[in-house]
């Protein structure tokens, strides 16, 4: 019977064209996933490249003052870009993954990006977890609305109760064809990244796997519940159609308008700003004033002394930069805390709503969600801290440029050590999962097919 219905099914012209048309897209999805990894990787190569030459032709022509020449040289730190991030491209578009600081004020360059056609970022990539999470229900809609009706519309469901000894087992049958062949979609195309995208077959590729196919059971658990009802097939078309728009686009924008709005954060550009206006303020201002509170954060460096008589000198410049910063640190940890309550509150509400909860899930997986980026930022202020104490005494001292063992300045790199819960991860889409099959068995016993 199984392999009857499967032919079936199969021969349908309308299912080639929706199985061909959903795998040209998935290909389509693996090559803009492709292009962005090589873009990281030949940025990263790019980046270790610049820095080498960089520091190397600054100290050629600043030879005799340490300070000049560390207020041009940048360090790069860079986001670890982990192979499956080609898949789940996330947040990876918007925030870069490589800081380029100097040891002058941080907060002015934390939030520097790339500069990017602001139209692309509007439509955004069509990466893999795009067209899992938006293409493949519409396919699952289409093969499954009309699993009943259509029969029941034509004449034919009467020959079909007749002939089998349970209909019920029937319609489950119908929708095991179905199911199989979106997982061997799902199944192809993702085996075919492992390939051509050089993904390891690890937990995280697995759990990705299985996400992607909770997700798909999950809309065929939605399309069960709907054709239990026994309505006519334009209805179900419409009651299914309008549950992809709701969960789709409607539920995560008007959670996304909430969330903003509850947890209103401070511009980057305010805090650039902040930084730099408090940084200029300190020429106008005593200079042992500024010292005195450079000394209070620092109170190692308190045995080195302001020339006295001289204008400038770098002590008090670097103090300046120092102040820049420490006078917007409450607003920048304010940033930094209303950020994670919106990653929090987003985590938890989407726990609620499987398609959220998937596209979240996936870009944890992959390393390119709003957590990632949090982290990738307080590793930027630690690397920055680790630069400032390591040359401050020699800025101060006036240290020999040649002296310096340059070519031990690497670009560094940050790995996100978050690990992945298996019941974070899968719970809630196996709860909706056997909540409406639930429902659909219910409603299939009470009223006899």
């Amino acid at each position: 019977m199984l392999a009857l219905l499967f032919k079936n099914f199969i021969r349908s012209k309308g299912t080639k064209i929706g199985l061909l048309f959903l795998l040209c897209i998935g290909f389509i999805s693996l090559l803009i996933g492709k292009q962005f990894q090589d873009k990281q990787q030949n940025s990263i190569q790019e980046a270790a490249i610049y820095q080498k030459e960089h520091i190397a032709r600054n100290a050629e022509y600043h030879k005799d003052e340490i300070g000049l020449l560390l207020y041009y040289i940048k360090f790069s730190l860079v986001n670890n870009t982990l192979p499956i991030n080609s898949l789940a491209i996330g947040q990876r578009d918007v925030n870069p993954s490589i800081q380029n600081v100097t040891i002058r004020g941080l907060e002015g360059q934390k939030y520097d990006s790339e500069l990017n056609n602001p139209n692309n970022l509007l439509a955004g990539n069509i990466d893999f977890s795009f067209v899992l999470i938006y293409l493949f229900p519409l396919l699952i809609i289409t093969f499954s609305y009309n699993i009943i009706s259509e029969e029941k519309e034509s004449g034919t469901w009467k020959i079909v109760a007749t002939q089998s000894q349970n209909t019920f087992k029937y319609i489950l049958q119908l929708f095991y064809v179905r199911i199989l062949s979106l997982i061997a979609l799902l199944t192809v195309l993702l085996f075919t990244a492992v390939l051509f995208l050089n993904i390891p077959l690890d937990q995280s590729f697995f759990i990705f796997y299985g996400i992607g196919i909770l997700y798909i059971l999950f809309w065929f658990a939605v399309c069960f519940f709907v054709v239990s009802l026994q309505k006519h097939s334009n209805f179900n078309a419409v009651i299914l159609l309008t549950i992809w728009l709701f969960l789709i686009i409607i539920v995560p924008a008007g959670i996304n308008a909430f969330i903003v709005n509850k947890y209103k954060v401070p511009e980057a550009l305010e805090l650039t700003l902040q930084q730099r206006n408090a940084y200029h303020e300190k020429w106008d201002m005593d200079k042992n004033e500024t010292l005195e509170k450079f000394f209070k954060h620092y109170p190692q460096f308190r045995k080195y002394k302001n020339s006295e008589g001289k204008e400038f000198n770098w002590l008090w410049y670097f103090a300046m930069q120092q102040m820049g910063d420490d006078e917007s640190a409450v607003q920048s940890k304010e940033l930094e805390v209303k950020l994670e309550q919106r990653n929090r509150a987003g985590e938890l509400i989407a726990q609620f709503i499987p398609t959220l909860h998937t596209q979240i899930q996936l870009n944890e997986i992959a390393k390119s969600d709003l957590r990632n980026q949090l982290l990738f930022l307080k590793e930027t202020t630690q690397f920055h801290e680790k630069l400032r104490l390591h040359f401050y005494s020699k800025i101060f001292e006036n240290a020999p440029v040649d002296q310096q063992k340059w070519e031990d300045f690497k670009v560094e790199t940050f790995t996100d050590a978050t690990t992945i819960s298996f019941g974070k991860a899968f719970l809630p889409l196996l709860l909706f999962i056997l909540l409406l099959i639930g429902f659909g068995w219910r409603n299939f016993n009470r009223n006899v097919v």
